[in-house]
């Protein structure tokens, strides 16, 4: 039987100022201690893994750089396939022999792995673009038989197979499992009978009051304040991950709203004793009597301000109109806003910056808005500065851009070999015989292109343009932001994110469609719990026989080597269609919900993919022209021949757009 964990008394916040009665007083109305649970020391260290998993993962993870559009999945199949002896370099040569043979349309779409990856609420998951999630690699023997015992001990009225069914879809990750067997339970009638009897509530995937491995532990009887502890695992790597993604979000709120408590408390009782002793100041915005704790004041005429006026202040600064009259951008703070009775109309100083940054922290949110307050302010400095900047379309970290071409430094230097390339050119169109037909052309451009002033301001625009474009090529696309917060790699051509193996301007088309496909495809999938194979059913009935022997029914999942057909309906309906009267099994030929949980999960992911593409170009910096642009006629690499590009469209049967013929001409005879 599990143990429950100790617990850990520690201090809780408040704001005690003035004297030690108060201090008395406010011990004796809120509570000393703030209790929170934790579990013991050895159930949460993480036992070292053994060397045969840590070169399975090391391995993973070298394959996952590798090949960055295939999906684990595939990995973890593979090496479980190949002897151990050269393990990783069989798998690599094979992946690139015959990588659709084992790929099998299995390959990462970036919309649905940052859905797939939201799901998990792991604390210690890796972040995106650096590494596999913890779910996604292989698990120990050790949590894998926890995490079944623990399903097997919640999950009664669900047959053994059908749970072994599940995890074997989900890598047996509990986090990821556990919201799928919840589904299944509830249409399951001995789930609900076992729950009937034992007066259960049905319980949801998040929730911790109703949750089998979690017991609330009350800790203030008269206020019926309760705090979540972890029963014990054979595992202390589900202990940790039940801890981080169920316990510690419960804790950190708690500890917030009790910290809320304890401020408002000694802000009363402070105000309360200096009323008392007449220790009141009043406002000079507001002109409402302030405890001196709670005051501020400015640099030059020494006018108090008290930080609720403050944090009005700084809101409406950043959500209203107030942000020229209210924010001095050299000293990064308020200005003061007294109301002057004097002969100015207003004060010209200023609220010391760390007052604004202490009347905020009293807000929950401070710390949020003092941040924004800092990069708007940073914002408007760089755009002020005219400098040409590099910004990252995720956050407001910019950079200099290192490549700008200023008026007087665009040197144009022709190329050693440019008068080699011109004379091969004029041979190749002297030996096609091209020459006759150019001619005329080239007399008309000769009198016509004087009279086009414009023309002269575009060609140079034109062939300015596509020297910066090229410089930048050479120079790389990758932009890597260095914001502590964000961090993220994105393209500066199409200002989306960077995804090894990066292509500007990817067909959203495309995108949408491998989305729906491939989550419509997860709504019907199979996998069989003893050798991981995935299947889909195409026809026949639901009695399943995977290629190792092993039998199940396609619409529970339950192993039916035993039972065999008897464990479908054998009654005769009178409508067919209709479900069975007589009893609850399942039926051979009919999936009655496949085409619903079909149409269901291509409607949820065509949505989360339109939201997710609203939410980048909300954020993204690139016009919609551009993009168009980019859309119609790709980039091509810089790496490519001067001439390669136009032969490429030219063979291919496709007009080539205008910024090829300039980038052509321009790396031919130019540097």
């Amino acid at each position: 039987m599990a143990t429950l964990p100790s617990w850990l008394p520690l201090r809780g916040g408040g704001d005690h100022s003035r004297s030690s009665a108060k201090s008395a007083s406010l011990a004796s109305l809120s509570p000393q201690q703030d209790t929170q649970a934790t579990i013991l020391s050895s159930s949460l260290t993480l036992i070292p893994e053994d060397a045969n998993l840590r070169i399975l993962n090391e391995s993973l993870l070298t394959l996952a750089a590798i090949f960055p559009d295939i999906q684990a999945e595939v990995f973890r199949e593979m090496l479980g396939s190949f002897d151990e002896e050269s393990r990783l370099h069989v798998v690599t040569e094979t992946l690139l022999k015959h990588k659709d043979k084992w790929v099998r349309g299995r390959w990462r779409v970036a919309g649905n792995e940052e859905a797939r990856s939201s799901v998990s609420t792991r604390a210690n998951s890796p972040s995106q673009g650096t590494a596999l999630p913890v779910e996604e690699r292989f698990r120990s023997e050790a949590y894998r038989t926890a995490v079944k015992n623990a399903f097997y001990q919640e999950f009664k009225g669900l047959s053994h197979s059908t749970i072994n069914a599940v995890l074997a879809e989900h890598n047996h990750s509990y986090t990821l499992t556990r919201p799928v067997l919840s589904a299944l339970a509830a249409k399951s009638w001995r789930f609900a009978l076992s729950r009937f009897l034992s007066r259960r509530k049905i319980t949801v995937p998040s929730s911790v009051e109703d949750h089998p491995l979690i017991v609330m532990r009350p800790v203030d009887g008269q206020k019926g304040r309760s705090v979540p502890v972890l029963k014990s695992t054979e595992s202390s790597e589900l202990n940790r991950e039940l801890f981080d993604s169920l316990i510690a979000p419960v804790l950190r709120q708690q500890r917030e709203e009790q910290e809320d408590r304890d401020r408002t408390l000694a802000t009363e009782l402070n105000n309360k004793e200096a009323e008392q002793y007449d220790a009141m100041q009043d406002c000079e915005c507001c002109f409402m009597p302030t405890a001196f704790e709670q005051l501020s004041a400015c640099d030059s005429g020494g006018h108090f301000i008290c930080f609720r006026c403050l944090r009005y202040t700084v809101s409406e600064a950043l959500f209203g109109q107030g942000w020229i009259s209210n924010v001095n951008h050299q000293s990064i703070t308020l200005r003061c806003i007294a109301s002057v009775s004097s002969g100015e109309s207003t004060c010209s100083g200023s609220i010391p910056q760390p007052s604004v940054k202490r009347a905020l922290a009293d807000e929950r949110n401070g710390k949020e808005l003092w941040r924004k307050m800092e990069e708007r302010i940073m914002n408007d400095g760089l755009t002020k500065s005219d400098l040409p900047l590099v910004r990252c379309p995720f956050c407001v970290y910019a950079e200099v851009d290192d490549i700008y071409l200023g008026p007087n430094k665009q040197a144009w230097r022709f190329k050693r070999k440019g008068l080699l390339s011109l004379a091969t050119c004029l041979l190749f169109f002297f030996a096609t015989g091209t020459i006759p037909f150019l001619i005329p052309l080239l007399i008309m451009a000769i009198f016509i292109l004087p009279y086009l002033p414009p023309f002269q301001v575009r060609f140079t625009t034109a062939l300015c343009n596509s020297l910066t474009r090229l410089r930048r090529a050479r120079y790389g696309l990758k932009f890597t932001c260095k914001n502590p917060i964000c961090r993220r790699s994105s393209c500066l051509t199409c200002q989306k994110e960077w995804r090894d193996i990066h292509v500007c301007y990817e067909s959203e088309k495309q995108a949408l469609r491998s989305t729906i496909e491939r989550a419509m495809a997860e709504a019907v999938k199979r996998t069989c719990p003893r050798c991981n194979l995935s299947f889909v059913k195409s026809t026949g009935c639901n009695k399943l026989t995977c290629v190792c022997g092993y039998q199940m029914c396609y619409v529970c999942r339950r192993d039916v080597a035993r039972e065999g057909y008897r464990h479908f309906c054998e009654h005769f309906r009178p409508n067919p269609g209709h479900p069975c009267v007589e009893c609850v099994k399942c039926d051979l030929y009919r999936c009655e919900d496949e085409e619903v949980a079909v149409r269901r999960a291509g409607e949820l992911a065509e949505k989360q993919w339109w939201e997710q593409q609203a939410a980048q170009n909300a954020s993204a910096h690139g016009s919609p022209t551009s993009i168009r642009q980019g859309l119609q006629f790709p980039h091509s690499s810089s790496s490519a021949g001067s001439l390669s590009r136009i032969w490429a469209f030219l063979f291919n049967w496709k007009v080539p757009a205008r910024q090829d013929i300039f980038d052509s001409i321009v790396d031919l005879f130019f540097e």
